[in-house]
């Protein structure tokens, strides 16, 4: 959730370059040529989109008017909404209609993308799971515990060898972005190993069992709860535990909640994604990939905001985990990833492909030597 904050400006102008590409579908025209020029990333980008235009038939229709929902938590004064609304002159000069409506509930928002209420959708990439469960695997639980090992990997998604796996039954992921960190929040610094979070009050995403399942599985006690409410449930002692981003720090307050004795455990659960998904009789995967691209080349930019963020937290609140212990963590994230990957929860594919990232990085790894995934 608290990603939304700290992408702020970052975001909202590659969600909104997305917004202002949006034309009128008719039927897609089967010509191979023109594809592969689309793809080519060696011509000319004005090359490309003329063939994406004799491809599709996309003509600029101001007559449309386009539904675009955004998640933020604070709604429509909340700082998403308020930079993509800024940037709506700029839409505007296409000649397009863009309506942008702020959701504070990611439920909802979902559902309305699903109805046909709105032509794209920003998200969480936990909840693009639901649309795409490759993309939506990119937030594995231990997937990514290196910010370099997730920017390779948003590279990979944006290459035009990866646009066939982008779309999924009706939608299409129109770009994934970086979102920070996640950590995890304890209110006593004494719960620094799994034996000690035994019998302590953790929140869970009533939406992803990939919490629920690690949390039972240490013995604690799982306490569900929406993406809203669960950084006030921390705050006001009703659990012990919070898995959230880093970045989240300061606009959530949750030095409210580790005070006084409490801290930030030393070890990123993993990295997290927004993604925007947009329907795909709406927007053609050609067009989509051109997004992309736009998404992957604001990396810097985004990750640059998110670092701000990040940087405010007090050094006073890290809590080091002895080496042991860190080692049982990778290993309980590694079999909750293949239970969920065997339930059809996970992307196989996806998750080897963090392995090989995460082998690139680290050869000396176990995994490397014996994989499983």
């Amino acid at each position: 959730m608290p990603v939304r904050f700290s992408l702020a400006q970052g975001m909202g102008r590659w969600c909104l370059l997305a917004i202002g590409l949006l034309f009128t579908l008719p039927a897609l025209a089967n010509d191979a040529q023109l594809r592969q020029q689309v793809y080519d990333q060696s011509l000319p980008l004005s090359e490309r989109v003329e063939a994406m235009q004799a491809l599709t038939g996309l003509e600029p229709d101001p007559e449309r008017v386009y539904r675009v929902c955004i998640w933020d938590i604070f709604g429509r004064s909340g700082p998403i909404f308020a930079a993509a609304q800024d940037q709506r002159s700029k839409i505007i000069q296409y000649g397009i209609n863009v309506d942008m409506v702020p959701y504070t509930s990611e439920s909802v928002m979902v559902e309305e993308l699903k109805s046909g209420t709105c032509d794209a959708a920003l998200m969480s990439g936990l909840r693009a799971r639901l649309f795409n469960r490759y993309t939506g695997t990119l937030d594995s639980i231990g997937g990514f515990p290196e910010r370099s090992q997730l920017r390779l990997a948003l590279q990979l998604m944006a290459d035009p060898r990866s646009a066939e796996r982008m779309v999924s039954g009706n939608y299409v992921v129109m770009g994934v972005a970086p979102g920070g960190a996640a950590h995890v929040f304890v209110n006593d610094r004494a719960i620094n190993t799994l034996a000690k979070a035994s019998g302590k009050r953790v929140v869970v995403l009533d939406y992803d069992p990939t919490q629920a399942r690690m949390i039972a599985g240490v013995g604690a006690t799982p306490v569900v709860a929406d993406i809203v409410n669960a950084p006030n449930m921390f705050n006001t002692g009703v659990v012990d535990v919070l898995a959230a981003p880093l970045a989240g720090y300061e606009v959530l307050e949750l030095h409210k909640g580790m005070e006084p004795d409490g801290g930030i455990i030393d070890l990123p659960l993993t990295h997290i994604t927004m993604q925007l998904i947009g329907r795909r009789d709406i927007i053609p995967n050609e067009l989509a990939q051109f997004v992309r691209e736009a998404f992957y080349d604001g990396f810097d930019q985004i990750i640059a905001r998110v670092a701000e963020e990040e940087k405010k937290v007090p050094e006073r609140w890290w809590i080091s985990i002895p080496e042991p212990d860190r080692v049982e963590y990778e290993r309980m994230m590694q079999e909750a990833r293949l239970q969920l990957r065997d339930e059809g929860y996970y992307s196989g594919d996806m998750l080897t492909l963090q392995r090989k990232i995460r082998c690139r990085a680290d050869a000396s790894r176990q995994e490397c030597s014996n994989p499983v995934e």
